[in-house]
């Protein structure tokens, strides 16, 4: 069932949630928790959390298909300029998340700031269209690729089944959320070895292509910025490929309150993690380019698989499997990452209570992963993948500019919040502008869908008010969501052992078992 939304309330940098006494808790109070209240452990160090930042932009897009921002500048020299340039002014924009995770120390990421911000309407916004279509649709997506490249040693000679490519997708996708519910530990283990598989992937390019060069191999970077198909008209859309390519170094921001010291780990974790993805992207297309003419590489179907196809004979082999582990290591992060961000929503009364609650003995967000996995198989089988994520692309860069606004209102509106890590204005300021480009590119680019898209985002305004708002709602209708949403979690544990298993409020508990019984 939903509560209705807190008032949002700000104690040292930190939202407080109202409650039915009049009194206000958080986590960052200094006083000690309640006897036997279950909380999420601390579990994120620094390495685990570069692991998440790093595991999570790295995906299949460097490997397969790194050709939109070329094809868009119609030069090499462009185009290397264009992935430097991106990898910066993400960098810009890691940074005010870091700020925004030193000064408020709550997890949920995008939700979290938004709320803190300018209040519980746009934060509930944003994470319903998180939950009903953006965050199942883009799971499945990298699903589908981990799906396709597992599978592709076993069908060197022929097209693989689609059939197959989906099964395979499932139990993917159903291995990365049992994995979540059961340990954050082996989670963030797996999460680190996962990145380190990425890292060796990337190096495996990087240093034949540093030995392409020093043979002397440069013919494809003479004249690098001539092209004949350059065009100013295409600098945009060539960002917008380079800052996708980026898009992840969100997500340690939804994991706040585990992370050890954010103070320290948050702003070194994000900073250390940019230089490397930023290092690693451009000497990943620079060897590229060592081997493979621009033409060649438009025109590749995997350009990683080409590249060592020409340089390693037979280890090309080996390129689909780390396409592979680079996908599963992407679901693994964005699944833990994502699942705190419908935790926090719950525990702030915009998503039903029982996603607030955390397995006893295991300390992780059951009902927050389980939740996602109906969604995303209802996606994977049923949906148009490609269009929902189209319709919906301009809400990340919408929301995301929100947020980096929300730093500068933040500053003006609560100078004495400690902060102790604080970024020169002016990154900000240029961030903001950078996602509102990116906005009012899409509208330029594909106007219908990101108008579909916007209208799927407003869904979420009449969802607010029906479900958040309206405190008088019908007996039945009160009935049908709390059996909707305590029967799903409870499908995956006998409603006898309830208590046993998740944690929560007496009153929650008998509430959701009534409505289930």
């Amino acid at each position: 069932m939903f509560r209705k939304a807190a008032v949002p309330t700000v104690s040292n940098g930190s939202y407080l949630q109202g409650q039915a006494n009049g009194k206000l808790s958080s986590m960052d109070s200094g006083q000690p928790a309640r006897q036997g209240k279950v909380v999420l452990k601390k579990k994120v160090t620094l390495l685990r959390g570069i692991s998440i930042i790093i595991g999570t932009i790295i995906g299949a897009g460097i490997f397969i298909s790194p050709k939109g921002i070329l094809k868009n500048t119609g030069s090499v020299g462009m185009s290397l300029t264009v992935w430097t340039v991106c990898g910066i002014l993400s960098l810009f924009g890691a940074l005010c998340y870091a700020e925004l995770g030193t000064c408020i120390k709550k997890s949920g990421g995008h939700y979290t700031y938004i709320l803190e911000a300018f209040g519980p309407l746009p934060a509930f916004v944003r994470v319903w269209v998180e939950l009903l279509i953006i965050r199942p649709a883009a799971t499945a997506v990298i699903s589908l690729a981990f799906g396709r490249y597992i599978l592709e040693p076993f069908f060197m000679q022929c097209e693989i089944p689609e059939l197959a490519i989906k099964l395979v997708t499932a139990v993917g996708i159903t291995l990365v959320m049992v994995l979540n519910s059961t340990s954050v530990s082996w989670s963030a283990r797996i999460q680190m070895f996962l990145t380190f598989c990425k890292l060796v992937a990337i190096l495996i390019i990087i240093v034949p292509g540093v030995i392409q060069l020093i043979k002397g191999e440069t013919e494809h970077f003479k004249n690098a910025f001539a092209g004949n198909d350059a065009s100013i008209m295409g600098l945009p859309l060539a960002f917008y490929s380079g800052m996708y390519a980026y898009s992840g170094w969100f997500y340690l921001n939804f994991v706040t309150e585990e992370v050890e010291n954010p103070e320290k780990n948050i702003p070194l974790a994000i900073c250390i993690s940019m230089i490397i993805v930023t290092v690693g992207y451009v000497l990943t297309n620079v060897a590229y380019f060592t081997t493979i003419s621009p033409g060649e590489l438009l025109l590749s179907k995997a350009v990683a698989v080409t590249f060592a196809e020409r340089l390693m004979g037979d280890f090309s082999l080996a390129v689909p499997v780390f396409v592979a582990l680079s996908c599963f290591g992407s679901m693994n992060g964005g699944v833990f990452a994502v699942s705190r961000m419908f935790f926090v929503a719950s525990r702030e009364g915009h998503l039903p209570e029982i996603l607030s609650m955390i397995h006893v003995r295991k300390h992780t967000p059951l009902p927050a992963v389980i939740v996602l996995h109906p969604l995303t198989m209802i996606m994977l089988f049923n949906g148009d993948l490609y269009s929902l994520l189209n319709f919906l692309s301009f809400a990340r860069w919408l929301f995301i500019g929100l947020v980096v606004a929300g730093l500068i209102y933040l500053r003006y509106k609560r100078p004495d919040m400690p902060r102790p890590f604080k970024v020169p204005l002016f990154i900000p300021a240029l961030f903001s502008f950078t996602c509102l480009f990116m906005v009012a590119l899409s509208l330029y680019a594909d106007p219908v869908n990101t108008g579909i898209g916007f209208a799927i985002t407003l869904t979420g305004i009449p969802a607010y008010y029906l479900f958040i708002v309206w405190d008088n709602k019908p007996k039945w209708f009160r009935k049908l969501l709390g059996k909707s949403w305590c029967g799903t979690s409870l499908l995956h544990a006998d409603s006898r052992n309830f208590s046993e298993i998740c944690g929560s409020s007496d009153v929650l508990e008998k509430d959701c078992l009534e409505h289930f019984n």
